[in-house]
């Protein structure tokens, strides 16, 4: 008889890996401090010889102290590549595609969400079809059934989905495009996923309705999954992008508030839905609070960095790549990590946050600022400690491929170009 997993254990693979991998994991110096501080609340405690696995949802990265004193370029992060601390973990040459080994569950995902939202007004079809057209990442989906089928084979079941978990990873992908749908409204975007946006094509009310819709069809599914934590985990998504998108209308004068405030706005907006995705997943397999969080640190990781590598390639990367207008974080008046950093050597960069960049050359000038120092560059360092994290979150649960796929996606988060 099959022992059931009540405990959490670290499981290790011997193998050996010398890519991307190993740089994020290679904080030594000055950075390892930075990486302690910025990954507060989410589990390492650098120089202590404990690690504290878990931390409360609220917790964010807190960096302020580290940012005071880091003036000048010189004192800035320099990471000096080691030996990598995950090598035992993990290899390359085992890893599993993620985007291959999710691909089978993910087949009729679209199909599923235009079920949920059959209506018998064709116009109102047309606005709720309009995203969900097969050409999306469905990225979020794909974390949620890879780290569903992870912890099924943790928990000493076979790797099918249940049928609640399969609702999940379309539900995620509803409420993550209904909230695109109404930043663009918020935002007065015109360009989405390559595409016109549906404000643009339909009209500011009619999309805010679309969203809404999505919104209402989503709940609709997530309650028939019957079980209340799980309908109260995911309900918990939607109060936070809301909270988000308030924390974005405004801006804080400390410096280290200021951080804080931008991590914690990229959390509810971004990784809440990915994090709560995945808890909500392990629930219907696992009661061992223990899992259940290991899978909510995993996505709240991985999303921040999304996030931050979000900023970064606002800078990088060309309208082309992104399918939307580059710079657009600067012309709408929001200071991100490459910014915040930025500041540090520019403090002339202080000003233009708490006017949100309104003045005339503002744009222009806190572009170059952003060019000339090592803002991008730290942002990313940032991005590679998240990154590292997540990658010891997952790595407490039984080996499997979706694990492994799990650890070779945080590869992919820090590589993308769109």
């Amino acid at each position: 008889m099959a022992i059931p997993w009540r405990h959490c254990w670290r499981w290790t693979t011997g193998a050996t890996s010398t890519s991307v991998l190993e740089t994020i994991c290679g904080f030594n110096g000055r950075s390892a401090t930075f990486a302690a501080l910025s990954l507060r609340g989410t589990g390492a405690v650098a120089g202590s010889g404990k690690e504290r696995l878990f931390s409360r949802p609220e917790d964010t990265t807190s960096i302020g102290n580290y940012m005071l004193t880091s003036r000048h370029k010189s004192r800035l992060l320099y990471p000096t590549q080691k030996p990598c601390c995950c090598k035992r973990i993990h290899s390359d040459a085992k890893l599993k595609d993620p985007f291959t080994l999710a691909q089978k569950d993910l087949n009729h995902l679209y199909d599923d969400i235009k079920k949920e939202l059959l209506v018998s007004k064709s116009e109102l079809k047309s606005l709720c079809d309009y995203y969900f057209d097969g050409k999306g990442k469905a990225f979020r989906p794909m974390i949620v059934v890879l780290m569903a089928r992870a912890c099924n084979i943790h928990s000493n079941r076979d790797g099918d989905l249940l049928p609640g978990q399969r609702s999940i990873a379309m539900i995620s992908e509803m409420i993550h495009t209904a909230s695109l749908v109404h930043d663009d409204v918020i935002d007065g975007s015109d360009k989405r996923r390559g595409k016109t946006t549906i404000s643009e094509v339909w009209g500011e009310r009619k999309a805010i309705l679309a969203g809404d819709f999505i919104l209402s069809a989503a709940s609709m599914a997530l309650a028939r999954i019957g079980n209340n934590t799980v309908v109260s985990v995911l309900s918990q998504v939607i109060e936070d992008l809301v909270r988000g998108e308030f924390m974005q209308l405004g801006s804080k004068e400390n410096e280290s508030e200021r951080f804080k405030h931008y991590l914690e706005k990229s959390f509810k907006k971004t990784a809440s839905l990915i994090a709560n995705s995945c808890k909500a997943v392990s629930i219907l397999v696992n009661s061992d609070p223990e899992v259940q969080e290991i899978a909510f640190q995993y996505g709240r990781n991985v999303g921040i960095a999304f996030q931050l590598v979000d900023d970064v390639l606002d800078f990088t990367a060309c309208a082309s790549q992104l399918g939307k207008p580059s710079a657009t974080d600067l012309k709408l008046g929001l200071a991100t990590g490459p910014v915040l950093f930025a500041c540090q050597q520019f403090p002339e960069l202080h000003a233009m946050i708490m006017r949100r960049f309104s003045t005339t050359g503002d744009v222009d000038r806190a572009w170059q600022y952003v060019l000339e120092s090592d803002g991008v560059d730290q942002t990313n360092y940032l991005a590679q400690s998240y990154c590292r994290e997540a990658i010891r979150q997952i790595s407490l649960l039984r080996p499997s491929p979706e694990r492994d796929a799990l650890i070779r996606l945080t590869e992919m988060v820090l590589t993308r170009d769109k």
